[in-house]
């Protein structure tokens, strides 16, 4: 006789399990077909009142969880392949799987990315979801963390502070300047949107590359560590949305909180002066906007951020940090 859990499974997830090597979610394991391909493996989990508010509709809560690996692997320059997911949950509540599962399905289906399999669980505490997603490169093509070197420009892709100043609106720490620009916010913390579209120009033209996720002024301190090396970068360079300008004034505290704040998910890049025009040029072609913020230097100091007057910026704070 079926359990709950199989009959959950069955309800929810099995739509989403497209790929042959899902095998209908029967069996304990799945088989991703070789392709002669280098396979890229990253995973993340999101908590309920860490990652994402209990207050958040169930369709973002899904769709976040599936993009923030997918933009661990556009980092990479990999192609997505097929992800595994683990729930926590407190109860099969049909007014949060419903919704849950339609919109991770939609996201999975429109990134070419397919539910190979998983795990449900219950818990007594916060609701977790943890997916781990596998993405295919060339052999020997992936792009590193650790590979950034002397006079390889700094270059973002998007916008920077979006998703902090929307959670700062969704606890009440902010007001926004218009609904319009309190929805985009809010909707940069809910729902990022994974560079899929530049993991080709990574792979092809980047010497290093990693996500941010913690917050810009962290992550590229990880990579230069990671590297070696150390970076002077232009504050006034790196890009902001209209509604975050609106929303905040030169203030230290408002830079400080662009520059820190997480949940961006946009690309960060370390990319050789002879690739750049290559570079800049196929992330024009591929429609995801992109900045040059400053330059890899030698030393093993901390990267170095300059304001409009060329004066040092003083952050007291680089990234979140879970501990």
């Amino acid at each position: 006789m079926p359990s709950g859990e199989d009959d959950l499974i069955a309800r929810y997830f099995k739509p989403l399990a497209t790929d042959p090597g899902a095998r209908g979610l029967v069996d304990d394991a799945a088989v991703l077909a070789a392709s002669g391909s280098d396979l890229v493996l990253t995973t993340d989990a999101i908590v309920e009142g860490v990652h994402y508010l209990p207050t958040d509709p169930p369709a973002a809560i899904a769709r976040k969880a599936l993009r923030v690996n997918l933009s661990d692997l556009a980092a990479k320059g990999a192609t997505p392949a097929g992800f595994l997911l683990t729930l926590a949950l407190r109860n099969a509540d049909e007014s949060f799987l419903a919704p849950f599962a339609e919109a991770l399905g939609t996201d999975s289906l429109a990134y070419g990315c397919p539910l190979l399999g998983g795990d449900t669980v219950s818990t007594p505490g916060p609701m977790m979801i943890s997916v781990t997603a596998f993405g295919r490169v060339p052999p020997g093509t992936m792009v590193r963390r650790d590979a950034l070197q002397p006079g390889d420009r700094i270059v973002v892709s998007g916008t920077i502070g979006d998703a902090a100043l929307g959670l700062d609106l969704l606890q009440g720490r902010a007001v926004a300047t218009s609904e319009a620009d309190r929805a985009f916010l809010i909707g940069r913390y809910r729902e990022p949107q994974p560079r899929s579209a530049l993991a080709e120009a990574v792979r092809a033209h980047a010497r290093a590359a990693m996500d941010v996720s913690d917050g810009l002024a962290g992550d590229l301190a990880k990579m230069c560590a990671a590297s070696g090396v150390t970076a002077v970068l232009d504050a006034t360079a790196v890009p902001m949305s209209l509604a975050a300008h609106r929303m905040i004034n030169s203030s230290a505290a408002a830079l400080q909180r662009i520059l820190s704040g997480g949940d961006d998910y946009e690309l960060l890049c370390g990319v050789a002066a002879d690739q750049l025009d290559s570079f800049l040029a196929a992330a024009q072609r591929s429609s995801v906007p992109v900045a040059v913020i400053g330059t890899a230097a030698s030393g093993t100091a901390a990267p170095q951020w300059l304001d409009a007057n060329g004066c040092e910026v003083s952050l007291t704070a680089l990234s979140y940090s879970h501990f």
